[in-house]
């Protein structure tokens, strides 16, 4: 028992860069309260005293704001943040190492006996506001954005930002080299710079215009066969230079997507918080 609160105060440590010393630790982090008497709770739950559990497990609420049901399988170094709002159903199931901010919902979407809430696995993390609604399984690593709704499975290592929820998957190191350096290309032929958020943090707005970008690099290189076929020939229809287009001209799409979304989910914890 000593083992894992041990390593549930080191949880706070590493993912909490305003914990100072173990005592604030101790007395001042609600979530950190609310897993010990959650495992009280659990363990009643178990062994059949399920009013006592249900009472247990009140009283946590009352005091942290978090609401977990007795019935709920809590992995190892589990962490909430804040925790105000929190809400985890009775047949949810998380797994280690994972990170919920405040105002997290693990819900159901169904009245119906048997399971109804959802299972996290390692290293899920979940942002501020978000709901998280039905009997289906988060992946190993993945992330849920602030305030997004998600009502279906997330692969292992993706994000689902929105509402309802988009699923973002990275793509392949090997594929994105060769496409960042296309959309590079593209970008500095057009004049602005569409990178505005870190591939680290995945944005729908600048993913459209990624594969805006795609599509004219594909036209580029078609029209350039085209020319060089025609030239070929014996015709000066390519001789003529295409204007060139001012950067002013894209000042508003440079803005949106510099823009932060509050769907997006962010990579590592502090973004998914916020």
């Amino acid at each position: 028992m000593f083992k894992r609160m041990k390593e549930d105060i080191a949880s706070v440590f590493h993912r909490d860069p305003a914990a100072r010393n173990t005592l604030e630790v101790l007395f001042c982090y609600p979530g950190l309260h609310a897993i010990w008497i959650h495992r009280l709770s659990h363990w009643l739950w178990q062994h059949e005293a399920r009013l006592l559990a249900r009472m247990l497990s009140n009283f946590a609420r009352w005091m942290t704001g978090i609401e977990i049901h007795p019935g709920v399988k809590l992995g190892r170094r589990f962490f909430i943040d804040h925790g105000m709002g929190v809400v985890i159903g009775e047949t949810a199931e998380i797994g280690d190492d994972v990170t919920l901010y405040q105002g997290v919902t693990l819900g159901g979407t169904s009245w119906g006996k048997g399971k109804r809430h959802p299972t996290l696995e390692d290293g899920v993390v979940v942002g501020a506001g978000a709901k998280v609604l039905g009997p289906f399984t988060v992946g190993a690593g993945a992330k849920i954005g602030s305030n997004a709704v998600v009502t279906k499975p997330v692969p292992a290592g993706a994000t689902a930002v929105g509402i309802p929820g988009r699923i973002i998957v990275k793509e392949p190191a090997e594929e994105l080299g060769e496409q960042s350096a296309r959309r590079q290309e593209m970008a500095e032929k057009l004049g602005f710079d569409s990178y505005g958020v870190t591939k680290d943090m995945p944005d729908p707005v600048a993913r459209a215009i990624e594969r805006m970008l795609d599509h004219m690099h594909a036209v580029d290189k078609r029209m350039e066969g085209m020319c060089r076929a025609l030239s070929e020939l014996g015709s000066d229809y390519c001789a003529k230079d295409l204007p060139r287009l001012d950067d002013h001209d894209f000042d508003i799409l440079k803005s949106d997507s510099v823009a932060p979304d509050t769907g997006a989910a962010p990579v590592d914890e502090t973004q998914a918080k916020y």
